[in-house]
C-alpha cells in the first residue's frame, strides 16, 4: 500500500470529511471509539432493509438468511483471531460484559477464599471492578502488578507474585491509557506453568496487533467491535472449549436453554448457553464486515504506518514547550498521553475541539493507574489506521499555540 492507496482507504470513513467548529475534523479519539467505514454501514442497512428477522428456529426466508449471515460472522471472527472452534466465539455487548460473563461465571464457579487474582495498575476499570466483586463474595485476593519508570509492566514483580495461590491472571493486552503493549504471550506461559487461568483484555489491541489467541496460549481473550471499526454494543468472548463447558450459564432466558419445565431446566450447547435472548443481529454482521475490511488492507503495511505515525507524533509532542508525556514504554500501540503545563486537561482539549481537534481527556476510565502516577488524568491522542501525518501536524501546531499563548 502507498500514500495513495491509504488516501483511498481514508476515503471509505464518510464521518472524516466533515467539518467541526469550521476545522476539517481531525479525529484523534480512536482509543475510546473508532470510525465506521462504508461496508460497515452498508452491511447494518442490508441487514435492516432486507433480511430483517430474529434468528434460528424460524420456518421463514428472512429469518433463514439473518441467521446465515449471523452465524457466518461467528466464523469471521473466529478466523480472525485464529480461533480452533467458532463455537468458542461467544457474542457479547462488548469487553465489559465479556469480561463479567468471565468474572460471574467462571469466578464465581471456580474461585474461593485465600485464592489469588492477579490483575495489573494498568487495567481499565472494566477488568478491575468485576474481579473486586468476585473477591468481595468468594474471599479471593487480588494482586497487583506494579508498573516501572517507564510505563511497562514490571515482570520481575510479576514472576515473583505467581504462586500455588495464583488462580488467575487478567491482563490488557494494550494499555488504553499509555499504549503499552504488554508481553502476553510470555505472562500467559508463566501462569500457566503454576496452574492459573488468563483472560486477556484485547480491546484496544484488535485494531492495531494480529491476533493469534492460540499462539498467545491465553484461556479466555475480549474486545469489543466498536473499538475495531464496527458498531457499538457489539463485542466477543472467546474462551476455550473445555473451560466454557464447565462454567454455568451467567444470565438465562430464551436461546440458552435445551428444555424448560418447572420441575427444572437444561442448557443449550456452546455457544448458546452463554447467549440468552435475542441477540445483536446487526451488530454482530456490522462486526463481521468490520473485520473483512481490516482483513481486506494490507496489513503489515498499516502495522508499519501506525508504528511511523506514532513515532512522528511522540517525536512532536517533544517538542512542544511546556508538555510532558505520560509514559514512555518499550513498545506502545495506538495511544500516547501527556500533559501540558499550566493548562488544565479539560480546558486545553476544549481549546482543540475549537480547532476541529477530537481527542480524549480524563482518567481514561484507569483510575488505580493515575493514582499510582500521582495525577488525575491525561490528554490522550489515540491513532487508528485512517489517521495520517496531517492530522498529527493539526494536533501539533494546535499545542504549540497553545504553549504559546499560556
Amino acid at each position: 500500500m502507498n500514500q495513495q492507496q491509504h488516501a483511498r482507504l481514508r476515503g471509505q470513513f464518510p464521518a472524516l470529511a466533515q467539518e467541526v467548529n469550521g476545522h476539517p475534523l481531525v479525529y484523534l479519539d480512536n482509543a475510546a471509539t473508532t470510525q465506521k467505514p462504508q461496508a460497515v454501514l452498508d452491511a447494518i442497512a442490508h441487514y435492516y432493509r432486507a433480511d430483517n428477522a430474529n434468528v434460528h428456529r424460524a420456518a421463514h426466508a428472512l429469518s433463514g438468511r439473518a441467521t446465515r449471515a449471523f452465524e457466518a460472522a461467528r466464523e469471521t471472527v473466529a478466523r480472525f483471531i485464529n480461533a480452533p472452534h467458532s463455537r468458542e466465539v461467544i457474542w457479547t455487548r462488548g469487553t465489559t460484559e465479556a469480561i463479567n460473563l468471565v468474572a460471574q461465571s467462571w469466578g464465581m464457579s471456580e474461585l474461593k477464599a485465600g485464592d489469588e487474582i492477579v490483575l495489573s495498575t494498568l487495567e481499565h476499570h472494566a477488568n478491575i471492578v468485576p474481579w473486586q466483586l468476585v473477591a468481595q463474595r468468594t474471599g479471593a485476593v487480588i494482586r497487583v502488578i506494579p508498573l516501572d519508570e517507564q510505563g511497562d509492566l514490571d515482570m520481575a514483580a510479576y514472576h515473583a507474585m505467581l504462586g500455588p495461590h495464583t488462580r488467575l491472571v487478567s491482563v490488557a493486552h494494550v494499555s488504553n491509557a499509555l499504549g503499552t503493549v504488554n508481553p502476553v504471550a510470555r505472562m500467559v506461559a508463566a501462569a500457566k506453568a503454576v496452574g492459573a487461568v488468563t483472560l486477556i483484555d484485547g480491546a484496544q489491541a484488535v485494531a492495531h496487533l494480529e491476533v493469534d489467541v492460540q499462539a498467545i496460549g491465553c484461556d479466555f481473550y475480549a474486545f469489543s467491535g466498536h473499538k475495531l471499526y464496527g458498531p457499538t454494543g457489539i463485542g466477543v468472548l472467546w474462551g476455550r472449549t473445555e473451560l466454557l463447558e464447565r462454567m454455568p450459564p451467567w444470565q438465562a432466558g430464551g436461546e440458552m436453554i435445551d428444555r424448560v419445565s418447572f420441575s427444572g431446566t437444561t442448557f443449550n450447547t456452546l455457544p448458546f448457553k452463554f447467549e440468552a435472548g435475542t441477540p445483536h443481529i446487526a451488530g454482530a454482521i456490522g462486526l463481521a464486515a468490520a473485520v473483512d475490511f481490516v482483513m481486506g488492507q494490507d496489513r503489515k503495511w498499516l502495522a508499519s504506518h501506525e508504528q511511523a505515525l506514532t513515532d512522528y507524533l511522540v517525536a512532536g509532542l517533544q517538542q512542544v514547550p511546556g508538555l510532558r508525556l505520560v509514559g514512555e514504554p518499550d513498545q506502545r500501540a495506538g495511544a500516547v498521553s501527556f500533559l501540558l503545563e499550566d493548562i488544565h486537561p479539560q480546558d486545553a482539549a476544549t481549546l482543540l475541539d475549537m480547532q476541529g481537534i477530537a481527542l480524549r481527556v480524563g482518567h481514561h476510565c484507569a483510575m488505580p493507574l493515575m493514582e499510582s502516577l500521582g495525577i488525575g488524568g491525561t490528554l490522550r491522542a489515540s491513532l487508528a489506521c485512517y489517521n495520517n501525518r496531517d492530522d498529527v501536524d493539526a494536533l501539533l501546531a494546535a499545542l504549540h499555540k497553545l504553549s504559546d499563548f499560556f
